[in-house]
Parts: structure tokens; C-alpha cells; sequence
């Protein structure tokens, strides 16, 4: 697992106006919350947060926080905002963890072995990854920072499902928490054919002799 230490700043002044001032002096505001205790308002700085993203591990990972010097908590990222137009991030959302409390997270999914496999090479099949990441249910111990799928059997017709995935030790889907598994077993890879189209019926073509109405002078 990566391993990743952010340290913060205390932040007294709140609200749209103070996370404006605070965006413009080149900090992120952030709130730090969970665990039974307060939320607490913090400040990250921008130009780190940007290369803490570049890595994707930075998203599924725990991380060792410390505010103003203090003491280090395990957290991890539960929230980002990002600027809808400028590579700025606008907020974040930090969540305190415990070692003997599961935690709730999206991890990404890792696709593997296409290019070995005969849909793959295959130049009228396409696979289709409709799901890129999952929300498991493990402890702080356990939180992987991605999960691999093997594809590199697939052929042509293969679908793989949630139910198919290979979790690791100590890891569950949330999405088999609801109620019926088969209603949330959701489609996580599947392939289709270039070209194939479904049989179509031709209209009639329209009588040639059919008569046509003339109006009487």
C-alpha cells in the first residue's frame, strides 16, 4: 500500500468568502471530520495537493495527517472539488479512521491482459468497461488501492459481473448490502461485435398503381 503524509493548517475563518481569499493566497480549504469528534476546518497547500493527485493511490490510500505540528491521524480522502474549467481544486474532504471501525470507499478497478486475450485481438470485438471503480467495505488494514480484473480470456459473447470479481482478503462489495444480489449484480466488463445488426423487416413499396385522387373542375 502507498503511503502518504499531508500536513495541514487550523483555519478559523469560514465560508464562501474566507475559502475565495484562502483559494487566491494559493491554499485549499478542507474539513476533517469522523471518528466521534469535532469537524475541524483546515488548509492544505495547492501546489502539494496537485502532485499528491497525480498519483491515483493518493485516493484509495491512508494517510497520515497532522495539523499544525500535532498529532498524526490516519485519514483518508472521502471528497474533492475541483474547478469545472481551471486546474484548481476547490475543496476537500478528509475522514479520521480507526483500525477497529470499516471504512466505506470507491477503489478503481485495474483491467488486465486485453490485448492477450482473443477479443482483444480480435479486430470486430470490443470490450466494453462499463464500471472503473467499486465501493468496498473493509478495515483501515485491508483497503486495497485498486483491485485487478483478468480479462485475458474474454472472447466474443464473455460478460463479466460484480459477483465475478476476485476481492481481496478481508474486502466486500457495498453493492451486495442492499437486499437481492442478482438485482445489483451489475455488468463490469462486457464485449460486442463490430457490425452486427439485428434483422430488419423492409417496409412494402408503395403500389405503383394505386389511384390517384383528381378533383372535379
Amino acid at each position: 500500500m502507498a503511503f502518504f503524509k499531508v500536513n495541514a493548517e487550523l483555519r478559523e475563518d469560514v465560508g464562501k468568502g474566507a475559502s475565495r481569499r484562502l483559494r487566491h493566497a494559493g491554499l485549499v480549504p478542507c474539513v476533517l471530520y469522523g471518528a466521534e469528534r469535532d469537524p475541524r476546518n483546515l488548509t492544505l497547500n495547492h501546489n502539494e495537493v496537485l502532485k499528491l493527485i497525480e498519483d491515483e493511490a493518493f485516493f484509495s490510500s491512508i494517510i497520515e495527517f497532522t495539523a499544525d505540528g500535532g498529532q498524526k491521524q490516519k485519514v483518508v480522502l472521502k471528497d474533492m472539488q475541483r474547478h469545472p474549467a481551471k486546474h484548481v481544486i476547490m475543496h476537500m474532504d478528509f475522514m479520521r479512521v480507526d483500525d477497529k471501525t470499516q471504512i466505506v470507499m470507491q477503489v478503481p478497478l485495474h483491467f488486465e491482459g486485453a490485448e492477450k486475450s482473443p477479443a482483444g485481438k480480435s479486430a470486430r470485438v470490443i470490450l466494453d468497461y462499463q464500471l472503473n471503480e467499486v465501493e468496498i467495505a473493509c478495515f483501515p488494514k485491508d483497503l486495497p488501492e485498486f483491485i485487478s480484473v483478468d480479462v485475458s480470456a474474454f472472447e466474443a459473447g464473455d460478460n463479466l459481473h460484480l459477483s465475478d470479481l476476485k476481492l481481496p482478503e478481508g474486502v466486500t462489495l457495498t453493492a451486495f448490502t442492499h437486499g437481492d444480489d442478482d438485482a445489483h449484480n451489475a455488468v463490469v466488463v462486457s464485449t460486442s461485435i463490430v457490425g452486427e445488426k439485428a434483422e430488419t423487416t423492409e417496409a412494402p413499396a408503395a403500389d405503383a398503381s394505386a389511384e390517384g385522387g383528381e378533383e372535379e373542375a
